[in-house]
């Protein structure tokens, strides 16, 4: 349970991360990231959404403890929205940086966009609840929560 006083109580048991530009650079995982999510998967489900772009996303992340879903829609945004969604909102962390992770982010509990090497589309940046420079900050959030605490507390 995390407490953020006057802004929620949070049982996070999901963490969903868009791919290009969030967790990858041109279709490939950053180095950073395996470590990252081996750390996490022991307390939470990870996932990754991706429109798979490069077309590298399963073998990229074969081994990595994460579940991945590719986008088959015309509609990314509302797909990754409706993914938050079915997996709990209320019990959610999404992570992206681009136009179309403004729905998820926004759905999330706590949405996290990311400057990162991509850059970071002005509807992320609105929808997102706080934002971190790269994969590592986003990510050691919930490692050690009171830093979410420190941020986001009103």
């Amino acid at each position: 349970m995390i407490h953020i006083p006057n802004f929620g109580d949070f049982e996070i048991e999901h963490i969903v991360c868009d791919y290009n530009g969030t967790i990858a650079k041109d279709g490939q995982v950053l180095e950073e990231v395996e470590e990252l999510f081996g750390m996490l998967q022991s307390e939470f489900r990870l996932h990754v959404i991706t429109a798979d772009t490069f077309g590298s996303v399963e073998r990229e992340l074969r081994e990595y403890g994460c579940e991945i879903k590719i986008l088959s829609s015309d509609n990314h945004t509302r797909e990754k929205g409706l993914f938050i969604e079915s997996l709990g909102a209320t019990r959610t962390v999404a992570i992206g940086n681009g136009n179309n992770d403004e729905e998820m982010l926004k759905k999330a509990a706590i949405g996290i966009a990311l400057l990162g090497e991509e850059g970071c589309s002005k509807n992320a940046l609105l929808a997102s609840d706080m934002v971190c420079k790269n994969i590592t900050e986003a990510l050691e959030l919930l490692r050690y929560p009171k830093r979410l605490i420190a941020t986001l507390r009103r």
